[in-house]
C-alpha cells in the first residue's frame, strides 16, 4: 500500500510539474493528500471488480490497476489515451483494470455503479462494485435514490465518500446541517462506517470487511472517510490565499499525510528502511518519466474520426 500511494504522489506531482507547459488541455483536479482512500480500498478487490469515479479520479484510477501510459496520453488529448484523448482527466477508462467509467457530473456515476452491481447480481457473479463520491454528492437527489435501491436488492455495491470538507469553495458546514454523514448511509439501510480516511490500514480493514458483507449477499455498505486534498480544487496549485480555508487548516491536515504517517510506522517497525523509500521514489520517477515521453511522442486523434461514439 505504501508503493502504490507512493507511485500515485509521483505521478501526479509530475502531472502538477508540467501543467503550465499547456500541453495539458483538460482541467485536472489532483488527489495529492487523499491516495489512503483509493488504495486502501483498491486493495481490498479483486481485478473482476468494478469501480466507478468522479472528476477527482487520478488515485482511483492507479489503484486499481489503470494503465499509466493511457491515461497520461488521455490527459495530453492524444490517440493512445485510454478515451481515444477525447475526455481529458475526468474520463478514465480502463476496463481491463475494472475501472468501468469517471464522470465529472457530480453524483453522476452514482447509479452507472449500482447498475454494475445489478449485473454483477443478475449474472450471479461474485463480483463488487465500488463508488466513489465526494461529500457534496451526498446533496444529489440520485444519491438517496441509488441508496435506496441498492439497499432494496441487497446489491454488492460500497459506496465510498471521501469527504474532504469542501464542494469547491464551499465548506460543509455551510452546505449541510450539523449530522453525522454515515446518517445518510444508515438512513437507507446501507452498512455505515466512519474512519480516518488518511490511515490506510484503517481503509483497507473497512474495505475488505464492506466487500465480504457485498459478496457474502447481505447488501451494500457505505464507508465515510475523511480525508483533505492539499491542491486546488482544480489545477496544480494551491490556494490557501483565497480565504475558504485556512492556512492552520491546510497545515494540520499536511501534517497527517497519509503517506508519511503510513511511512513513519513501517521504520518504526523495521519492515522499510530509508534507502528501500528512496529506491521506490527513484522507480516511479523513472516510471512516470518514461509514461510521459510515450505519451508525448503518441499521435493526436485523427480528424476524420471527430464524429466517432457521437450520438445523432
Amino acid at each position: 500500500m505504501l508503493r502504490d500511494m507512493l507511485r500515485i504522489r509521483v505521478a501526479e506531482e509530475e502531472i502538477a510539474n508540467r501543467y503550465s507547459q499547456q500541453k495539458m488541455r483538460c482541467p485536472v483536479h489532483l488527489s495529492i493528500g487523499q491516495e489512503a482512500v483509493a488504495v486502501g480500498v483498491s486493495h481490498a478487490l479483486q481485478d473482476g471488480d468494478q469501480i466507478v469515479s468522479t472528476h477527482r479520479c487520478h488515485a482511483h484510477y492507479l489503484a486499481k490497476g489503470g494503465n499509466l501510459t493511457a491515461m497520461l496520453a488521455e490527459l495530453l488529448g492524444k490517440e493512445t489515451g485510454c478515451c481515444g484523448g477525447r475526455g481529458g482527466s475526468m474520463h478514465l477508462f480502463d476496463l481491463a483494470a475494472g475501472v468501468l467509467l469517471s464522470l465529472p457530473i457530480v453524483g453522476a456515476s452514482i447509479p452507472v455503479g449500482v447498475g454494475a452491481a445489478l449485473a454483477f447480481q443478475q449474472e450471479q457473479k461474485p463480483n463488487v462494485a465500488v463508488i466513489y463520491l465526494g461529500d457534496a454528492s451526498l446533496e444529489e437527489g440520485v444519491y438517496h435514490e441509488s441508496a435506496n435501491f441498492a439497499a432494496l436488492k441487497k446489491l454488492p455495491v460500497i459506496f465510498v465518500c471521501e469527504n474532504n470538507l469542501y464542494s469547491v469553495y464551499t465548506a460543509l458546514k455551510d452546505r449541510q446541517p450539523s449530522r453525522v454523514l454515515t446518517d445518510l448511509g444508515s438512513a437507507h439501510g446501507l452498512h455505515a462506517v466512519h474512519l480516518d480516511g488518511n490511515d490506510v490500514r484503517a481503509v483497507n480493514d473497512a474495505a475488505a470487511i464492506a466487500v465480504n458483507r457485498a459478496r457474502s449477499g447481505d447488501g451494500p455498505s457505505f464507508l465515510l472517510a475523511d480525508t483533505y486534498r492539499w491542491r486546488e480544487h482544480c489545477g496544480p496549485n494551491y490556494d490557501n490565499t483565497l480565504g475558504y480555508r485556512t492556512v492552520a487548516e491546510f497545515e494540520h491536515w499536511r501534517a497527517r499525510d497519509p503517506i508519511a504517517v503510513l511511512q513513519r510506522e513501517l521504520l518504526s517497525l523495521g519492515d522499510v528502511t530509508e534507502r528501500d523509500i528512496e529506491a521506490m521514489l527513484a522507480g516511479f520517477r523513472s516510471e512516470v518519466e518514461a509514461a510521459f515521453s510515450a505519451a508525448e511522442a503518441a499521435p493526436m486523434p485523427n480528424p476524420v474520426t471527430v464524429a466517432r461514439g457521437i450520438y445523432a
